[in-house]
């Protein structure tokens, strides 16, 4: 053993081990990758990265057009779905690609068929009212699903520089220290965080499913990362506090979002269901990691090492090209079909029934336990951000108390679950998380985190 780790130490510390162009096949590739996901920069007062930059700029020129090109996608989704499925087309058979993307089972296929006719009847405003109304498919076909459609786009073009050249290894290893005992993850996880915050949260449940399917996440690991890691950005944090007229004090609404999310995610995973995963790997593909650092090397070698072996596995850049352009096709033809169908019913249960209205009187109590004016109105926006994360803002944008309104923009942040778009991706995902999980963990972020998000409104700020 203890020769084996000389032998690791003598490998690292031998700078003649790579090549110069090995090392720029690393840094190159994951400097750009840096600068595209994780550097913010301001645009018209706007904080973003460049991948928003690039993702507004896209939808801007095109934002008219969006909503038909994606309707036209999502019925070619679902008509190709059921052509493969009641017929025998012998070009989708042979590719492996296309039979992945068309060959569903009934349930997805069902899914796809409802987006796909909810899309044209909020496209041409024809069929029941409740379902192409503006608060519920034109939300998603209109605001939601442009959105999606232009991050995507970039992300998985782009996400291969932060994942396949090197640099989750280098940073995994150097945080590895920090992250394994307070969240008992991989270091490789803080770049999970750091894309959300600086980018979407989708982009980081997407990379989050890439790590589990490329064997770097265990399954509990991948469902603690998910759910407790894609945090939303700065940006939609700023649109939040915008509408809940509460932008004057953005610093300590941001600052008190980032302390509930860090005492939720210590919290959250050593209680069940997330601690009750299982710690193996995707089983197609094993166990893919190791951030452990040899005795005598320093993490920064050790990291350096990884990361240069990793890029050193890309030998077809044509290929990496290829497999970002598949994933950006099914995402728009098998992912935003279900946000488009299970969006329009989570959104028409919230606006046109009581459903969550019932579910919320238990913290009604709660809320009058913790000193919370207006209560009563205030309780639904607890439960409703699992439906979607904008709707407690406009539940409580018409609230009088800035108290009570500052508290709802902080829980519609820090609760992470919400069905119309993180909820669909892990549904779809191969994450082992179902639908009952992800309401329960839904549940727990919002009880751990209000007492937190309502002593520091108190203590520190009104």
């Amino acid at each position: 053993m203890l020769t084996e780790k000389l032998q690791q130490t003598e490998e690292v510390t031998n700078k003649k081990e790579f090549t110069a162009k090995q090392y720029m096949a690393f840094w190159l590739p994951s400097l750009i990758g840096v600068l595209l996901f994780l550097v913010p920069i301001s645009v018209n007062g706007k904080v973003t990265i460049g991948l928003g930059v690039l993702a507004d700029g896209l939808q801007g020129a095109i934002a008219d057009y969006i909503p038909s090109i994606m309707t036209i996608i999502l019925c070619i989704s679902a008509a190709g779905s059921l052509l493969v499925k009641f017929t025998t087309i012998g070009a989708v058979k042979k590719s492996a690609f296309l039979t992945a993307l068309f060959d569903i089972t009934p349930f997805w296929l069902i899914l796809r068929c409802i987006g796909a006719l909810f899309a044209v009847f909020t496209l041409n405003q024809i069929g029941p009212e409740f379902i192409w109304s503006s608060i519920t498919g034109g939300v998603v076909l209109y605001d939601l699903i442009p959105v999606l459609m232009v991050w995507f786009l970039f992300a998985c073009l782009f996400m291969p520089l932060l994942l396949q050249f090197g640099l989750m290894d280098f940073i995994g290893t150097l945080v590895r220290r920090v992250m394994f005992p307070l969240f008992k993850l991989p270091g490789r996880s803080s770049v999970d965080a750091l894309a959300s915050w600086m980018g979407s949260g989708t982009v980081g449940v997407l990379l989050t499913t890439q790590q589990y399917e490329s064997g770097y996440y265990t399954k509990r690991e991948a469902s603690v990362v998910a759910t407790n890691f894609s945090i939303a950005s700065i940006a939609f944090s700023l649109v939040i506090a915008r509408f809940l007229n509460i932008d004057h004090m953005f610093i300590q609404f941001y600052f008190t979002v980032i302390v509930t999310g860090v005492i939720a995610a210590i919290v959250c995973p050593r209680i069940p269901p997330l601690s009750i995963k299982k710690d193996t790997y995707y089983e197609p593909v094993g166990k893919q990691i190791d951030e452990v650092v040899p005795e005598g090397v320093s993490s920064f070698q050790w990291g350096v090492k990884k990361a240069v072996e990793k890029a050193d596995q890309v030998k077809s850049y044509p290929g990496v090209i290829k497999s970002g352009v598949q994933n950006v096709i099914d995402i728009w033809f098998a992912l935003i079909p279900l946000v488009m169908a299970l969006g329009t019913v989570a959104l028409v249960i919230a606006e046109f029934t009581p459903i969550f209205n019932y579910l919320s009187y238990p913290f009604v109590p709660l809320l009058q336990l913790l000193q919370i004016p207006e209560a009563q109105a205030a309780a639904p926006a607890m439960l409703v951000g699992f439906a979607d994360m904008f709707l407690p803002a406009v539940i409580g944008s018409g609230i009088e108390s800035e108290l009570t309104r500052f508290v709802i923009g902080v829980m519609s942040l820090s609760q992470l679950i919400y069905m119309s778009e993180i909820g669909i991706l892990l549904i779809k995902s191969k994450i082992p998380v179902s639908f009952a999980q992800l309401f329960i963990i839904f549940l727990q972020r919002t009880i751990v985190t209000l007492p937190v998000a309502a002593l520091m409104a108190h203590l520190l700020f009104f």
